[in-house]
């Protein structure tokens, strides 16, 4: 670097002006004296000879004209200094500048932590979610008539406002669960402290968290037991304290909470309890609800009505110290009495439920209104195929029924014979081999590769090859037509047919209408239909070749109309006319000269039976008029059923059904039925009994008959009908 020389250097000479240096000094003295001499040149210290202010102007650094220079092949000539144009001299960093420099450099790591935090925060606690209940709020389904059907989902109501709420009421709920609720900062560490004294000490266990912490507990955070979910819960408490008033938090936690009996929220509680609004409550029922906060489950008054009232004098003693109420205004408060009305104790539970409310939650909106849905269930055929189902000679063996429309509309399902002892719905649950209704799929295969229902097919025994399947009762003939093989149900046949037209033609057949389960590439058992799969997925199969329009998605729901552009793009297909009689004219002859004759109806009806390897499972699946049903028969062990074949049970329950669902007139229009009424039972297990007015009159089933039970004029009576026909007798008197 240059360095400048004062006025008196060490030299002696002086260096103001008129002692300058002669031309030419400073090239013998340096090697960049030549860009020296004519800045001695040109510098002028100015009048009176006082050494000017600095002045600190851009420095071109040496390095740059160093490489510049190197670059043009020069030699490192300077550049012209212009008077004043100076570089600053070095000047060592101070301790306090150093301590400077790591100050700033942690506040900026500090501010980057903190939006780090806050983009946490904002993805993982969004605040929109404190506005919505923690519980999936009630949902009532309709059949198809406004019948309602079943009820799930946690009771809630409207949210609460604070402005509205009396003081006796909010006080309550601070008293007893965060007292210094509105100086605190979401975190209060003097309660900390206070619980964790008492719970040292062998006092009353208590828990430090503020009603913020609750908050963020049961919206943001999963219940388990861990420092680091206490962390979070405090740092989101943080976040609500920053963007939340006060009244929007208290707010926000009394319409979530939980007051055990499946009541979420204060609205709901006081309503179930006291039949009461928020707004109405008296001090004692809001003490009373405030107390159930701690263990609603346990607590709840319709359960343990003594506890609850032991807690609620512990509120009312923190309402008096916090000056909430008076000592004599509380000696004088009364055991809250209840007032529980029935308004949601029915029942919930039934196969076409269980199935349907998954895509009704998925579907619906997050708020806490209570919604009624209309489903697609017609309540006279679903009665219908409970009692055709509950009348069957099934054993100790389990049955399975879905009905649906050609457009995939279910209208009846019946997973199991008594939902009560297993829930576990075979119809839309259960994975078992279709039998020989998977031949729909080769015979149809064959069709559309040209072969006609009058070609013929080799129908004797299979001796050579690695699969040697065998037909029913090893009855075999030198050939069949395809009509004739479809028909009798022919194994041979079917897996001959199954080779010469290859698996990945009918594996795309199947596809095409439907069918999304595994189907193995290659394997000649998959023609007899040993790949699982459900029994709605097949019936949602021979549903699209019902209607000629596949593939059916079988929905509980009414879909909206299609426009012009979804028709464009939904994929549908459909078989060619002659296509469609070939194969449905195979379908009515497997009923009516085939396996299938136990399921002939008086009118046109197509179908086919299926028996699985050993007995294991026995299905009829088939169509007649707009309906599609299918039946399955099994153990769930997966046992052998004794041989049961699909032309025996399950043809006879699709008859019973189809006879009965056929002969139904048209619903006559009505007014809509209340849908807050009481749930209809419409699976109906043996030995069940249906309530069927106000006065007890009710209905039983069992297996061998139906008997009707009431009153008249205070003598009771029941009807009962059986196979030795119809009896009057008067009632017992346990009844």
């Amino acid at each position: 670097m240059f360095r400048r020389q004062r006025p008196d250097d060490d030299d002696g000479i002086s260096h103001r002006p008129g002692n300058r240096r002669e031309a030419g000094y400073y090239s013998l003295q340096d090697p960049y004296g030549s860009a020296l001499d004519e800045f001695d040149n040109k510098f002028d210290w100015g009048q009176h000879g006082q050494k000017p202010k600095r002045r600190w102007l851009k420095w071109p650094s040496l390095p740059s004209w160093r490489r510049r220079s190197k670059r043009d092949g020069g030699g490192g000539v300077a550049p012209d200094i212009e008077p004043g144009n100076y570089p600053p001299p070095a000047i060592p960093a101070t301790k306090w500048q150093k301590r400077r420099k790591w100050f700033v450099r942690g506040i900026a790591l500090c501010l980057l932590g903190f939006i780090l935090i806050v983009g946490w925060l904002a993805f993982t606690a969004p605040l929109s979610k404190s506005l919505e209940p923690i519980a999936p709020p009630q949902i009532t389904l309709l059949a198809s008539d406004g019948t309602p059907i079943a009820r799930s989902g946690a009771v809630v109501d409207a949210p609460v406002e604070i402005e509205e709420l009396p003081e006796h009421v909010v006080g309550a709920f601070l008293s007893i669960e965060d007292r210094r609720f509105y100086s605190h900062w979401g975190i209060d560490p003097r309660g900390i402290a206070r619980a964790a004294w008492s719970n040292l000490s062998g006092g009353p266990r208590q828990g430090g968290s503020t009603i913020t912490q609750q908050l963020a507990k049961f919206t943001f955070l999963t219940p388990e037991q861990s420092m680091t979910r206490k962390a979070r819960e405090a740092l989101i408490a943080l976040w609500l304290e920053t963007w939340l008033t006060k009244d929007e938090i208290l707010e926000r936690y009394l319409s979530n909470a939980y007051f055990g009996d499946n009541q979420y929220g204060l609205r709901a509680a006081s309503l179930h309890y006291f039949y009461r609004h928020p707004e109405n409550l008296k001090p004692e029922q809001a003490a009373m609800l405030a107390g159930l906060l701690k263990a609603p489950s346990r607590l709840a008054p319709t359960k343990n009505y003594d506890l609850a009232k032991e807690r609620m004098g512990l509120v009312i003693s923190s309402m008096v110290e916090e000056g909430y109420l008076t000592a004599e205004d509380a000696a004088s408060l009364p055991s809250p009495k209840l007032d529980v009305r029935a308004r949601n104790n029915l029942p919930t539970g039934t196969y076409f439920a269980d199935w349907a409310l998954p895509i009704a939650r998925k579907n619906a909106e997050a708020s806490y209104a209570k919604q009624a849905l209309t489903t697609t269930l017609d309540a006279r055929l679903q009665a219908l195929a409970s009692r055709v189902v509950g009348r069957a000679r099934l054993g100790e063996a389990q049955v399975a029924l879905v009905a649906m429309r050609h457009s995939g509309e279910v209208v009846a399902m019946v997973g199991g014979k008594d939902y009560a002892k297993s829930p576990f719905n075979r119809a839309t649950q259960a994975r078992r081999q279709p039998g020989s209704t998977f031949k729909l799929f080769v015979y149809l295969a064959a069709l559309e590769a040209g072969w006609q229902p009058d070609d013929t097919i080799p129908n004797t025994a299979i001796e050579q090859g690695s699969y040697r399947p065998k037909n029913s009762g090893e009855k075999y003939s030198d050939e069949l037509t395809l009509e004739q093989a479809f028909a009798s149900s022919s194994n041979v046949a079917t897996v001959r047919l199954f080779q010469a037209i290859g698996s990945e033609q009918v594996i795309a057949t199947a596809r095409s209408l439907g069918v999304e389960s595994s189907l193995p590439v290659g394997d000649p058992s998959l023609a007899l239909g040993t790949s699982s799969m459900t029994l709605l997925e097949l019936t949602s199969a021979y549903a699209g070749l019902a209607g000629n329009t596949f593939p059916i998605e079988p929905h509980a729901f009414e879909e909206e109309e299609e426009g012009w552009l979804d028709w464009l793009t939904s994929g549908e297909d459909s078989l060619s006319e002659r296509t469609h009689e070939n194969i449905e004219q195979m379908l009515r002859a497997a009923i009516n000269r085939g396996t299938g004759r136990a399921a002939t109806l008086p009118i046109a009806n197509y179908g086919k039976t299926g028996t699985t390897q050993n007995y294991r499972d026995a299905l009829f699946v088939g169509y007649a008029g707009d309906l599609v049903v299918g039946v399955w028969v099994g153990n769930d062990d997966n046992s052998s059923l004794g041989g049961v074949t699909g032309g025996g049970t399950p043809a006879r329950i699709w008859r019973d059904f189809m006879r009965g669902a056929l002969s139904l007139a048209p619903p006559k229009p009505t007014s809509a039925p209340d849908p807050e009424g009481p749930v209809q039972p419409l699976d109906i297990g043996e030995g069940e009994t249906i309530v069927i007015d106000e006065n007890g009159s009710e209905i039983s089933f069992d297996e061998e008959g139906i008997t009707f039970s009431t009153e008249v004029e205070g003598v009771p009576l029941e009807l009962r009908i059986d196979e030795d026909g119809l009896n009057l007798e008067p009632a017992p008197p346990s009844r």
